[in-house]
């Protein structure tokens, strides 16, 4: 069961049920009110905060999803060395020597068509990180009925616990006032026994119960998580007489299905499972992208000549003059051999390109299909899911508001059984003390009072729990 609660409401359950919210260190220990209890189970449970890292990470997927839209961006740098004849990367010349080559890329991409795949992920990560928003409310809602429950469970072992106090000083005061008759003779000995043995039976009420009370309080302090004290209380719940609950069946079911958080989640798992499908299928469809990059590079090989003058030099052409052969000379440019800088072949290698691309899937190992074919089977359990949620919410619902009705009817007749013995005990006690009426006798009356009243307490408060619950389907409980 999940729900989701809010401030107001369950501070309009304090003013109905509470007395005035309070916390104080005390030398009898710390008084928590519901507020308290519901703040530090949310805050401290370690399955409220299991569902909160996983809502944590639905939120770290569907960031993903959403940055899959935008381009891929990479950059490269190398350094080669080479030896023997191999290319220069300067001059495309083959070269015979030891030079080092750097080498710097930076490649984009994007995407403009894959089957809709990208989008129907990113869909699909959206409402599975919405699913998970549900399931951290389903589990604090889930968790916020609970300390309710154990929270009313303490009290109504507190109650039991004060009301068998009482039962139990009502009889040590008739056993003191048998021993001081017995003593003057005035009554039979078995009727001071009959009373003792009242009074342990008593005081064994008082044990068992105080031991229901501490076992109430280990169960609260474990969902919120903090140490366990016999000495912690509770601000107590002020009940006014019980009136018939408001609600059908109906009517508290239609409202779940718009509003209680585990059936929100069950249908956004599913509608994330039909994405899921339909992004699985755009696999086995072509993809359409864009590429491009820049680049250049660098060669301790490349070098350029300077010119540093010019000289006459003979060549194999001559002249004739006079029969004789003169041979001509030529200016002939002289030039250095220098390095190329590292920046200004950064510079001079710069080159960019750019491609469009078309990627068909033929076979890839039936990994598109095999994708597909599990998607669609997630898809088949999550319906699944949804329509198991709805049934068993109704179930419980139903069962629900049939024991509310029947603990309401309870209480009415217990109201009325505890009165009818009320009235006989304090006739039974003016006979008792007059002497009319015999230990055994007046033992008797006493017990089904006793018992009476003890019955009517966890009747109320087995009531009000169910109450509680009803309240929780319908969003009255809200934190």
């Amino acid at each position: 069961m999940i729900r989701k609660f809010s401030f107001g409401a369950v501070w309009a359950l304090c003013l109905w049920s509470c007395q005035p919210a309070f916390s104080q260190d005390t030398t009898s220990g710390k008084v928590y009110t519901l507020e308290q209890c519901v703040d530090s189970a949310l805050a401290r449970n370690p399955d409220v905060k299991a569902a909160r890292f996983s809502m944590e990470t639905g939120k770290v997927y569907r960031d993903q999803a959403k940055a899959a839209l935008l381009p891929s961006l990479s950059g490269n740098v190398s350094r080669s060395i080479y030896n023997g004849k191999s290319v220069n990367p300067y001059t495309n010349e083959y070269v015979n020597q030891q030079y080092t080559a750097d080498n710097y890329g930076l490649n984009a991409s994007i995407v403009l068509w894959h089957g809709s795949s990208i989008m129907n992920y990113l869909k699909q990560g959206v409402l599975e990180y919405e699913a998970s928003r549900m399931d951290y409310q389903q589990a604090k809602d889930q968790m916020t009925i609970n300390v309710i429950l154990d929270y009313l469970a303490v009290l109504n072992e507190a109650e039991q616990l004060k009301m068998a106090k009482v039962q139990a000083e009502v009889t040590r005061e008739q056993v003191k006032r048998l021993e001081v008759l017995n003593q003057s003779g005035a009554i039979a000995p078995s009727d001071l026994y009959d009373m003792r043995g009242q009074l342990s039976a008593n005081e064994l009420t008082v044990l068992s119960t105080q031991n229901a009370l501490e076992a109430a309080k280990l169960d609260l302090a474990q969902l919120m998580n903090i140490p366990y004290s016999a000495n912690m209380q509770l601000a107590p719940f002020q009940v006014a007489i019980l009136s018939p609950y408001q609600g059908t069946v109906d009517s508290i079911y239609e409202y779940t299905l718009g509003h209680l958080a585990i059936v929100k989640s069950a249908e956004l798992h599913k509608k994330s499972a039909q994405k899921g499908i339909k992004a699985a299928r755009g696999n086995l469809l072509p993809t359409l992208y864009v590429s491009g990059g820049l680049y250049t590079n660098y060669s301790s090989a490349a070098n350029s000549e300077e010119l540093i003058g010019t000289s006459d030099e003979k060549t194999d052409h001559y002249v004739v003059i006079n029969t004789d052969k003169l041979p001509v000379y030529a200016p002939t440019a002289n030039y250095h051999e220098i390095k190329v800088p590292y920046g200004d072949q950064w510079k001079n290698n710069f080159n960019s390109g750019v491609s469009l691309n078309l990627s068909v899937p033929i076979l890839n190992g039936l990994a598109a299909r095999t994708k597909v074919r599990a998607a669609k089977i997630a898809e088949s359990q999550a319906t699944f899911q949804e329509q198991t949620v709805k049934i068993q919410l109704r179930q419980a619902i139903e069962r629900d508001y049939l024991s509310m009705h029947t603990a309401y009817e309870t209480y009415k007749k217990l109201l009325s059984q505890a009165a009818d013995y009320g009235e006989s005990f304090r006739e039974a006690k003016v006979k008792f003390e007059a002497g009319v009426l015999n230990a055994v006798e007046f033992v008797l009356v006493q017990n089904n009072l006793d018992q009476a009243k003890l019955n009517l307490i966890a009747a109320k408060y087995h009531y009000i729990l169910e109450t509680k619950i009803l309240d929780y389907y319908q969003g009255k409980l809200s934190w």
